[in-house]
């Protein structure tokens, strides 16, 4: 299969139209059998439950040409499986595990010459996404839906790559106790705008979100999951119901205590210590790990000691660790990788 001619080294992290997505519709209480498409839009009525009441969840995961030349997804049974859950939680009729991983292998077959190859640096991202397609007016579920999954090549999600970030102790609350944090949906993204946009124009990367409730513990940022490193080389994550359970950090931990033999925890985590961590990273999908050199509480600046010029040191480890497995230079756990060519 001949490559599209790009420059996939420089593409960024932007949206692209390729060739081919997938679609099913739900109606009369079942999932009808789903298509490979050609046509990117989609068309509602004005009515819809996803205009009306914003009833919708996704995925987010990434293909990757390995370094024998085979195209794999990293975990993808774990996407479908979190999928369900936000279904579930959103009242939505879960799209079935083994059919979301079809519909997986079907789109990055179809839209094989959007593959970045390997060593590029680029992934071809895959966004699965399920909403209410049928008219509701009244608050309630809908009883129809349409799960889609599209692909689009990708760079590094943060501009200039591992370079470490800065971010500041947000206002804002990114999710209520007992609320979606815990869900993949896309009324918890629409809640985080307003403060990124602020937090750019103040001159931040990032926010770093505390807890709703007593706003002394951190949770996450708008699009990314927490991971710290104490001086004694332990591996730290904040644990809280209002988390997104990300699959990324799941399997950080996992390198972090299989492969480099650290000790790792998962415990809430509150703002006063964070000067107390040696290293500070986002882990999430799109950008595997990003170092934080420097967050900002209101004034008083946090400087985590690996600096802001490069990861530290075991933040790199784990980040060339997990790189490695998915890219095929580093051997996985048992079915973590799932080989569709």
């Amino acid at each position: 299969m001949e490559k599209k001619n790009l420059d996939w080294s420089n593409i960024g992290f932007n949206y692209r139209t390729t060739d081919k997505r997938y679609v099913a519709n739900y109606k009369d209480g079942e999932w009808g059998e789903g298509e490979l498409t050609s046509d990117a839009n989609i068309v509602l009525n004005e009515c819809a439950g996803i205009l009306q009441y914003c009833q919708e969840c996704f995925e987010g995961l990434k293909a990757y040409t390995t370094a024998d030349g085979s195209v794999v997804t990293f975990r993808p049974d774990l996407n479908a499986e979190r999928m369900m859950d936000s279904a579930a939680w959103l009242e939505m009729p879960p799209f079935p595990k083994e059919r979301f991983l079809e519909a997986v292998d079907q789109v990055v077959r179809a839209n094989a010459a959007w593959v970045p190859p390997y060593g590029s640096g680029a992934t071809l991202y895959l966004r699965p996404y399920m909403f209410a397609s049928g008219p509701v007016i009244g608050v309630k579920p809908s009883l129809e839906y349409q799960f889609r999954l599209f692909g689009t090549p990708v760079g590094p999600y943060f501009k200039g790559g591992a370079k470490p970030l800065t971010l500041c102790v947000s206002d804002f609350d990114r999710a209520a106790p007992h609320g979606t944090g815990h869900v993949k949906a896309g009324l918890n993204y629409a809640m985080s705008l307003h403060a990124s946009v602020l937090a750019h124009a103040a001159g931040y990367d990032e926010n770093l979100f505390p807890d709703s409730a007593t706003r002394s513990y951190v949770e996450e940022t708008g699009g990314a999951n927490f991971l710290f490193v104490t001086k004694d080389h332990e591996v730290v994550t904040p644990q809280s119901d209002s988390i997104l359970p990300s699959i990324t950090r799941r399997s950080l931990l996992y390198v972090a205590e299989h492969y480099l033999g650290l000790k790792v925890s998962q415990r809430p985590v509150k703002l006063s210590e964070l000067a107390d961590f040696a290293e500070c990273g986002l882990c999430g999908t799109a950008a595997v790990i990003s170092p934080v050199g420097k967050i900002v509480d209101h004034g008083k600046e946090i400087c985590f000691p690996s600096g802001m010029e490069k990861m530290g040191e075991i933040t790199q480890k784990l980040y060339d660790t997990l790189t490695g497995i998915q890219m095929g230079t580093t051997e996985a756990p048992e079915g973590w990788i799932r080989k569709i060519m």
